[in-house]
């Protein structure tokens, strides 16, 4: 990647059982790692570990994704890893990167698109029961209208069909036409977490709680098979935070997510 770079060994880790006893210390953090360990996801990822520090690349999307959490006194040594494996990672990548680490991968990428992000776990489910829970399980029979949804009210958005298996995708429907869900992105009973995601409401029926409706309906599910259910979301959706917050979510960590692009691959254009 530089040419002034002198390589040192990766340690590439394949023994789920050390990924999950090292990330299950802190499994609301790593809650999108642990549930990468499970069959569905673990073909499409690759780890790399010095000593307790863990780093997640996955695969399983167009522009592989790199995944580098630590507790704020844990940066530097997770930085440290991050140097050790940078000569191997891809010349072009999303991240999501604890604070502090966008400097450590500005040695070798340029860092772009960057966006502060929340991450939140479901701290007091008490207050899901002043939300009327609203929703019908969806499967893999519903991937093209939900498609079109997400076309409309969430474009851009990243869906994998494939997580409709899961049966942890509910939906409102009125008059036959599809127009709110909440899914998730990670689900994993082995380990005991889940990670909402595309969430949206069409645009014709916004401001009327259905949001919060398949929220709650969809945490009730999960909440009978994990333990900690977690989400990412932007810090500046000021309407989304105050959304979560109010069933029951709390911040616990912030990161950023952004692009990173090699020096090289980035002159090249």
């Amino acid at each position: 990647m530089d040419g002034g770079l002198i390589a040192v060994a990766v340690r590439a880790e394949h023994d789920r059982a050390v990924l999950a006893g090292l990330l299950g210390r802190d499994p609301v953090l790593h809650a999108y790692q642990l549930g990468d360990l499970d069959d569905f996801f673990w073909p499409y990822t690759s780890w790399f570990r010095r000593g307790d520090q863990v780093v997640l690349l996955y695969h399983g999307v167009e522009l592989p994704t790199l995944l580098a959490f630590a507790a704020p006194d844990r940066v530097p040594d997770l930085a440290g890893l991050l140097a050790e494996a940078a000569p191997v990672l891809p010349a072009r990548m999303w991240a999501h990167l604890s604070p502090g680490l966008e400097a450590a991968v500005g040695r070798w990428f340029v860092v772009s698109e960057a966006a502060a992000h929340h991450r939140m776990a479901l701290t007091d489910p008490g207050r899901l029961a002043a939300v009327r829970a609203v929703g019908e399980p969806l499967g893999p029979a519903d991937a093209a209208e939900l498609a079109g949804l997400y076309a409309v009210a969430y474009p851009g958005n990243w869906f994998d069909p494939r997580m409709l298996d899961t049966g942890q995708y509910v939906g409102v429907r009125e008059r036959g036409r599809l127009v709110a869900v909440a899914g998730v992105h990670v689900f994993s009973p082995r380990w005991r977490v889940a990670a909402l995601g595309n969430v949206t409401t069409h645009p014709d029926v916004r401001g009327r709680g259905l949001g919060a409706g398949v929220v709650a309906a969809l945490c009730a599910r999960l909440r009978a098979s994990v333990d900690h259910v977690t989400l990412n979301v932007r810090a500046d959706n000021a309407a989304a935070v105050r959304l979560y917050e109010r069933l029951g979510f709390s911040r616990v960590a912030g990161f950023t997510e952004c692009a990173l692009t090699s020096a090289a691959a980035a002159a090249a254009g």
